[in-house]
């Protein structure tokens, strides 16, 4: 399947949500601040720079060693050498704002659950950004992006209207915020992703995709839903966004069993 993109005749443009370096009116704010500070605790730092060097795949499963942060902390005691730059990638042709603050993106959309845990930091210094929204959307099992038609391998899925697998949150003080979202779906000539973006000081700071390191896409997708599709998805070497380069390593995502599926973990790095 060819991806349309905006100068395509295959695009077709869904309802449009704010402009980039504007942001949305947000009702009950403290509200949600205070309900994303209870989740973050619970998450991981993302990024391998925040990680020790004991993570690895063995035995069959991912086992992390990775350094909790608690709601409300600051930058941790003894930071990292370096919270590098989260290098910029397309946002492609499937964004709109749903003006969804949520946890849960999922909408009943079938699949494999995954959470999703990101914090957002000042590159160099560690520092967690409060008060960021973070965007992030992608395709279900099938390889569907929701609010657009003509989709799937024989281009005849309309999702417009739709706005699963989307959605936004603001950082808490520790610069948390976590989606319970499902293991995406592949289309051909992409590697597994997510694609997110970062709103702060009304501009966008950052927008990127987050990536799966293959072996963990090759057992998810050993399982049903997705083994009900034929194997065609790409690697990560392969990916022609993706480029193999040290900097967009940096969107790797630690991921990690969670309960009956997994969490994705990921620091990205903004400018001051």
């Amino acid at each position: 399947m060819s991806i349309p993109t905006h100068d395509s005749p295959l695009f077709v443009p869904p309802r449009r949500g704010l402009p980039d370096g504007e942001q949305p009116r947000m009702n009950r704010r403290d509200d949600l601040l205070r309900s994303l500070g209870a989740a973050g605790s619970l998450a991981l730092l993302g990024c391998r720079d925040l990680l020790t060097p004991e993570t690895q795949v063995a035995g069959g499963a991912i086992s992390p060693t990775a350094v909790p942060v608690a709601a409300g902390s600051q930058a941790p005691a003894n930071p990292p050498p370096a919270c590098v730059l989260t290098p910029r990638q397309t946002e492609g042709p499937f964004y709109f704002d749903p003006k969804q603050i949520r946890r849960n993106i999922t909408e009943g959309r079938p699949g494999t659950p995954l959470q999703v845990a990101l914090q957002v930091v000042e590159a160099g210094t560690c520092r967690p950004i409060q008060d960021a929204l973070v965007d992030i959307w992608h395709a279900d099992v099938a390889g569907v992006y929701s609010g657009y038609a003509r989709q799937g391998e024989r281009g005849d899925a309309d999702a417009s209207g739709e706005t699963f697998l989307r959605g936004s949150q603001i950082t808490a003080a520790n610069g948390m915020v976590e989606f319970e979202s499902i293991y995406p779906g592949w289309y051909p000539g992409r590697a597994v992703h997510i694609h997110f973006k970062v709103r702060f000081a009304n501009r966008t700071a950052v927008t990127s995709q987050l990536y799966f390191p293959d072996e963990v896409t090759d057992r998810a997708y050993a399982a049903a839903p997705y083994n009900q599709r034929p194997q065609g998805w790409t690697t990560n070497a392969t990916d022609g966004v993706l480029r193999g380069s040290p900097e967009d390593q940096s969107l790797l995502a630690v991921v990690a069993p969670a309960g009956a599926g997994y969490q994705a973990s990921l620091t990205i790095g903004i400018a001051p």
